[in-house]
């Protein structure tokens, strides 16, 4: 009884009532009017899941906590502050709400403004975990070496259901957070199913707890996640374990699923006698038995939970009429443009970082330099000039990386900013959107552009995380990824497949052709409010072609702006990267008067030059290294075609590689790669066609 009494003296159980009784209050009219009437159309129950989330919550009262939650996280979201009619708005798809009615109703995100921040979901399971780990990162290094005492004592927690723990995310994360002893707290909510697959298929024995116990440098908590004492207990000493820098914790807590995964899924896999169970479980009874009579009577309970019906009522009602979004501005945030409102949460712009001033105008010195000298002395200048810059990557540190392009960088400013990762790209991308939501820089490398494919959801959600909450949060950063061929193909090395990212909405790519244009347009992107893939091609990087003087330290490459390699008047040839050395070796080879365009961004690309160019020639070769069906040489032809057709002599022609991967025999690559040969004879068909 002692234990019992206690219990109820550490918190304020009128408040959790109160938030338990309105997340309940919120599902019960969504699932008895508002889906059945198609007011909101996606609809994920939190019942059975809100009394731990609503006690976790009120554990989160430092300024720079974060909590990176998922789509049954309603209960916390509430607990931390959102409003009912926000949270109702949401589902309905209508104006405000967690993302203008961009996203799915239950993909939360709140800036902290006041409080906590909640990291922006996405609707992949698992994705959540490493972002998580990257802002837990950034509040290590913004302790110990921006020296920030606000950091302190902050901590990054995760939730996640059993499911999610069989997903390279939560591994991927809980790598980083025992090798690094970070400030993270995995919340995971045990309900016993991944929609029907039952939680023995996702983890062996079907308790992550038991399978982590021999972790090194990580925490285990279990238990129930029904009862208000045991829940409170556990929650409250894993995170003071976590706050106090302990390390790492993870808390596994039963609960029942009392609906279906989702509104449409009737539960038909499950028994009768296994729902009467999770019924008797319900933590809406377990909490009303442990507060009546001692901390409620049963008159007040009664009428805190009419109350909570009508305010979920009147929520809804204004939700519902709240307009919809403005369809004229659905376009907006896809990428930050200069003069735009600046994101809340993420990035150097919130931050209030001023740059130096930069110019278009090179300084050049007299000593040429290659591209792999280009990207080491942009990056030593940038963090330089920047502590909120940091690098990292596989083999980035001591090793200097597989290409030597960091070398040196991590004795000169240590293994705080310039530092080595586990091999998991997933971990990579995600820890920098992470480190990007708080604030910093980062510049990830990607060892090749193949090894980018286990990194393909944090892409691809990185992209567009500005849009889906509309402008709430965005994460700048760069990635650094060579790839192409070099003194041999293969499959895995030396895939460019560029056009897979200038697909990716909201990542500019830049592919630059030589040292000077790889210093400028690396600088615009360590300095840009968008994030950036930042191909390095492996042919260039210490190529003859490819050395330029190094341009200074204040020279930069506007994105979206090409470069016209050579004046020509008969034929507009459009390339980038290794493809530029090519045509200018066709071009004097040739009688042709080439007119050679390095778009040397692809994503902006330089519309107003190519066209300027066509417009003059009459005539357009597109030639790029990428397979020929769907690469971005299509794009460029379907776009000159249409817009530009009465200005054409001739067909627009494109010159890439085959459909097939990268041979590693040298012959055979360079068979299938576009030639000297190959581009002087198509060019000649063009201009007699």
């Amino acid at each position: 009884m002692a234990k019992k009494k206690d219990a109820k003296k550490k918190i304020d159980w009128l408040q959790v009532a109160d938030t338990l009784l309105l997340s309940r209050a919120i599902d019960d009219l969504e699932e008895a009017e508002l889906v059945p009437d198609k007011k909101i159309l996606y609809q994920f129950s939190a019942r059975g899941h809100e009394l731990g989330q609503i006690l976790l919550g009120m554990q989160l009262d430092q300024p720079n906590d974060a909590a990176s939650a998922y789509y049954r996280s309603r209960p916390l979201m509430l607990t931390l502050g959102l409003s009912a009619e926000d949270a109702i708005a949401s589902g309905m798809a209508k104006s405000g709400g967690y993302s203008d009615g961009r996203d799915i109703g239950v993909v939360c995100n709140m800036p902290g403004n006041e409080g906590v921040t909640v990291l922006p979901m996405a609707g992949d399971v698992g994705s959540q975990y490493t972002p998580a780990a990257g802002w837990a990162q950034a509040i290590e290094y913004r302790k110990k070496v921006l020296k920030e005492e606000a950091y302190s004592n902050a901590i990054s927690v995760i939730l996640g259901g059993d499911a999610s723990v069989a997903t390279n995310g939560f591994w991927s994360c809980l790598t980083m957070a025992t090798t690094l002893n970070l400030p993270i707290l995995f919340y995971i909510e045990d309900n016993g199913y991944g929609i029907s697959v039952t939680s023995d298929m996702q983890t062996p024995g079907a308790n992550i707890a038991n399978n982590l116990y021999s972790f090194k440098n990580l925490r285990i908590f279990d238990g129930d996640g029904t009862s208000p004492e045991e829940a409170l207990a556990l929650i409250t000493e894993a995170s003071d374990y976590t706050r106090e820098r302990k390390g790492p914790a993870l808390l596994r807590l039963t609960v029942p699923r009392l609906n279906g995964h989702s509104y449409q899924d009737n539960q038909a896999y499950k028994d009768e006698e296994l729902l009467k169970k999770e019924s008797d479980r319900d933590p809406l009874k377990t909490l009303k038995e442990f507060m009546i009579p001692d901390l409620i009577s049963k008159k007040k309970w009664d009428e805190l939970e009419e109350k909570n019906r009508e305010k979920a009522r009147e929520a809804a009602d204004s939700a519902w009429n709240r307009p919809d979004p403005d369809k004229d501005s659905l376009t907006k945030y896809a990428f930050f443009k200069e003069g735009d409102e600046i994101q809340q949460v993420g990035g150097l712009f919130k931050e209030g970082f001023e740059f130096p001033d930069a110019s278009e105008d090179p300084s050049p010195e007299k000593q040429r330099i290659n591209i792999v000298e280009g990207v080491r002395r942009t990056l030593e200048h940038e963090l330089d000039i920047n502590e909120k810059v940091v690098v990292f990557g596989e083999d980035v540190g001591a090793k200097g990386g597989v290409h030597a392009a960091t070398m040196g960088l991590q004795t000169k400013f240590g293994e705080e900013r310039v530092f080595d990762t586990s091999l998991s790209e997933e971990g990579i991308i995600g820890r920098a959107v992470g480190l990007a939501y708080a604030g910093l820089m980062p510049v990830a490398e990607i060892q090749f552009r193949k090894y980018a494919d286990p990194a393909t959801e944090q892409l691809k959600n990185t992209g567009t995380i500005r849009w889906r909450t509309a402008n709430k949060f965005a994460a700048p950063m760069v990635v650094r990824m060579p790839g192409g061929f070099a003194k041999c193909g293969d499959p895995w090395h030396s895939e460019s497949n560029e056009v897979f990212f200038a697909h990716m909405i909201g990542w500019q790519v830049a592919y630059p052709s030589n040292a000077q244009d790889a210093v400028g347009l690396l600088r615009s992107a360590m300095r840009s409010n968008n994030p950036t893939i930042f191909f390095e091609h492996r042919n260039l990087l210490d190529s003859k072609y490819a050395r330029k003087p190094y341009p200074g330290d204040d020279f930069i490459v506007p994105f979206g702006k090409a470069n016209r390699l050579r004046e020509g008047e008969d034929l507009t040839i459009i390339t980038w990267g290794a493809m530029c050395e090519r045509c200018e070796a066709a071009a004097d080879e040739s009688d042709i008067s080439m007119d050679i365009i390095d778009l040397r961004t692809i994503m902006p690309w330089d519309k107003e030059a190519v066209f300027e160019s066509v417009k003059k020639t009459n005539r357009c070769l597109i030639v790029h290294e990428d397979s020929e069906t769907a690469g971005f040489g299509a794009e460029l032809g379907a776009t000159i075609s249409n817009e530009l057709f009465r200005y054409l002599d001739a067909p627009v022609q494109r010159l890439t590689m085959p459909d097939i991967p990268m041979p590693y025999n040298v012959e055979l690559m360079n068979h299938v790669l576009p030639s000297v040969e190959k581009i002087v004879e198509r060019a000649d068909q063009i201009v007699h066609y």
